[in-house]
């Protein structure tokens, strides 16, 4: 699928979409090996035991998500394919930007990866329940979307975790490479989606699918921030962990389904609204923070957690 900048059908458009792939799969495993290089296993597991905070989460991503992209797709005349692909959204929770989004808003990331794994097992277990009850005729089968979890973001993280309960002061030396090559893979992944589906998402324009996908992702973030507790780092964090679909896991399940091109377009643009949308609200969140940035997390008091809130 190639766009404004790249020819189609085009050995450059080509080459360019495998960089894209390969640029998408670099930041995903370089956020979760960074992640996994600032935290020990108890801090990713301390805030799964407030149980309030982990059932709002929950509520907030698999139950009410779904049913505001259901309400969307039946008050907005959408076309068919466009209603699919926000309705695969909305089922798939707990995507990798997660952690990154977190650190921009000054947010606690110690919750961040411990929501985004919550949310990504939440993801495997009920994806294949949701999507049918959503959009008849569509199924989910397992092990695909497993797998691809597992290989990108939870292995990654796992080992990270390791190598910092291991060998902490070279995990804090490292770790910086990590976070740069993540930060410099995102940047030049969603460059070339942009251009390289820069047509098909002009394509979208006139349809309301831009505006629906917006809105959505806009509702959906004053929905976490309302569930996130009284704490700012934690709401910021829901906020911006709600807002943000999983939609490596939307695009296992269309590609299973041999969904229509309109719908693999209608998960771009609902992933590039949420960026416009969610990186401004991280930035938003930083300035509200009241807490000291060396108070960002609550294993942030103990001095080997240190490196976690920077």
């Amino acid at each position: 699928m190639t766009g404004l900048f790249f020819p189609e059908g085009g050995s450059v458009a080509e080459f360019f979409e495998l960089v894209a792939k390969i640029a998408v799969l670099v930041f995903v495993v370089t956020c979760m090996v960074a992640a996994g290089l600032g935290l020990s296993v108890r801090a990713v597991a301390a805030p799964l035991r407030r149980a309030r905070l982990v059932t709002f989460a929950l509520v907030a991503n698999f139950a009410i998500a779904p049913a505001v992209a259901w309400a969307l797709t039946s008050i907005f005349t959408l076309d068919q394919p466009y209603a699919t692909g926000l309705l695969l959204l909305a089922a798939a929770a707990g995507a990798p930007f997660l952690p990154k989004l977190a650190e921009f808003a000054r947010g606690d990331i110690a919750f961040s990866v411990a929501l985004m794994l919550l949310l990504t097992v939440g993801t495997v277990v009920l994806l294949p329940i949701i999507v049918p009850l959503l959009i008849p005729g569509q199924s989910v089968d397992t092990w695909p979307t497993l797998r691809s979890l597992l290989l990108t973001m939870l292995l990654p993280l796992g080992v990270g975790m390791a190598v910092r309960a291991r060998a902490g002061q070279w995990a804090a030396q490292v770790r910086p490479v990590f976070a740069i090559a993540s930060n410099v893979s995102m940047v030049l992944a969603v460059v070339l989606l942009i251009g390289l589906n820069f047509r098909a998402v002009l394509g979208t324009f006139g349809s309301g699918a831009v505006v629906v996908a917006l809105l959505y992702v806009l509702v959906l973030v004053a929905i976490g921030y309302v569930a996130g507790g009284p704490q700012t780092t934690t709401r910021s964090v829901l906020a911006l962990g709600t807002g943000q679909r999983n939609v490596a896991a939307a695009l296992i399940v269309a590609t299973q389904n041999a969904a229509d091109a309109a719908t693999v377009v209608m998960l771009l643009v609902a992933t590039l609204a949420g960026l416009i949308v969610l990186i401004p609200a991280a930035r938003w969140f930083a300035k509200r923070a009241r807490v000291p940035e060396v108070k960002r997390t609550e294993v942030a008091r103990e001095p080997r957690h240190e490196e976690v809130a920077r």
